[in-house]
């Protein structure tokens, strides 16, 4: 089954979140957006490997989902094999559109996601271009350079649930 949604974040500055897309595009892209915040919260939780199974199956679900293969992006770019990231980062970049017809918080995400993958692999010179301009793009969530799971799946999911998620610093690899 293969979804259809919107794939243009919002224009007001502020980052595009998993949690603002949950209600977009039919049901096979609904229940697919439902398993990547499944599997943001697992990697939330140190989860890795239900992460994995929850962003894999959101794959399944719609291939075409832009937002599964940035989760798995940046479920990679930190794990202890980042450059298996790259496929999946080019995935994203080619369903979410061309550079120009992207949203400046959607570019933040995919050039911060290659910065943390390069970061994670010791390429702290070739990843420091790309965490400046996402950090430019959306201070709001690219301030520190980094994105954690719990920033990606924004608020709205965690708020719904009743439960507060706070940073943590085993997010930074």
């Amino acid at each position: 089954m293969t979804g259809c949604a919107s794939l243009s974040g919002s224009s007001s500055g502020k980052a595009v979140t998993v949690s603002e897309q949950l209600d977009r595009g039919d049901a096979a892209r609904r229940a697919s957006m439902r398993l990547v915040v499944a599997g943001l919260e697992a990697d939330e939780a140190s989860d890795r490997a239900q992460a994995l199974n929850e962003y894999e199956a959101a794959l399944r679900v719609d291939a075409l989902n832009p937002y599964a293969y940035l989760a798995l992006a940046r479920h990679l770019a930190v794990g202890r094999q980042p450059e298996r990231s790259f496929p999946y980062l080019e995935q994203a970049e080619s369903l979410f559109g061309s550079e120009m017809d992207r949203d400046a918080e959607i570019e933040a995400h995919l050039l911060g996601i290659r910065g943390m993958a390069l970061w994670t692999q010791g390429y702290a010179g070739k990843a420091t271009p790309f965490l400046e301009r996402a950090q430019q793009l959306a201070p709001d969530l690219w301030g520190d350079q980094w994105l954690s799971a719990r920033e990606l799946l924004g608020t709205r999911r965690a708020e719904v649930q009743g439960v507060q998620l706070q940073p943590r610093e085993s997010d930074r690899v």
